[in-house]
């Protein structure tokens, strides 16, 4: 993916920035009107954000933002002018820029501002996508990036294979055999084997589980004993 797609009819301008931005870091395509822009869009063309000129031939900088609104291209602009009226930033704002940069400012605070708008839109995307891992059942929500285990909305402090074996349980919610709690922990203090061996240790293993969540809880009861096999998850 692009860093930036940069659109200026003039030409001295756009190749003078897009070397400066290129020296900086940047991976930079450059476009002399919107309507080509709008065809690498739609054809595949993908980047972090636009740089629009605010005058641009066949549509003005504004109706190009709009053509991209209305084409549902999420595309973050920014726009450029020689001419920084604060009428025309507020308009570019309302329409949905996310900056406005004067290009008398230079390519060095237009570079630093491109930097610290790319850093944000990462950093966005990053929480989005570790929020996108939250699992919930009922109140419990499970954080699979970090592997914790909330319960009502405060952290239970579950080990990793605590962690595990809950996600086993509330994940399906039929009843989880000894056994398959067993293989799924194998952790020290296990004895490798069958039977009795797992019954046991399951149930000590189990024991420690709902004593973290009681300590946030007194009331918790979502896991159960299911005799004879193991144990389920059945949320309140």
């Amino acid at each position: 993916m692009l860093d930036v797609v940069l659109v200026d009819d003039d030409d001295l301008y756009r190749e003078v920035l897009s070397a400066d931005l290129t020296d900086r870091g940047f991976s930079v395509s450059c476009f002399a009107e919107g309507p080509s822009l709008l065809h690498a869009l739609s054809n595949g063309l993908e980047a972090k954000l636009g740089l629009l000129d605010w005058a641009l031939p066949a549509m003005l900088g504004l109706e190009l933002l709009r053509a991209l609104k209305d084409r549902g291209i999420g595309l973050p602009i920014v726009f450029l002018t020689g001419q920084a009226l604060p009428e025309r930033e507020l308009q570019a704002l309302d329409r949905g820029a996310i900056d406005f940069v004067d290009k008398t400012r230079g390519t060095d605070v237009l570079a630093h501002r491109l930097q610290l708008i790319i850093k944000s839109q990462r950093e966005r995307a990053s929480i989005g996508a570790t929020q996108a891992q939250v699992e919930s059942y009922g109140e419990l929500a499970l954080h699979r990036g970090t592997e914790r285990a909330l319960w009502r909305g405060q952290d239970v402090g579950l080990t990793v294979s605590e962690y595990k074996v809950l996600t086993l349980l509330a994940s399906d919610g039929a009843p989880q055999t000894y056994r398959a709690i067993y293989d799924i922990v194998h952790f020290a203090g296990f004895i490798a084997g069958a039977g009795e061996h797992d019954t046991t240790n399951v149930r000590a293993f189990m024991k420690r589980i709902r004593q973290k969540f009681v300590a946030v809880d007194p009331a918790f009861s979502a896991i159960k004993n299911v005799r004879l096999v193991g144990y389920r998850w059945l949320a309140p």
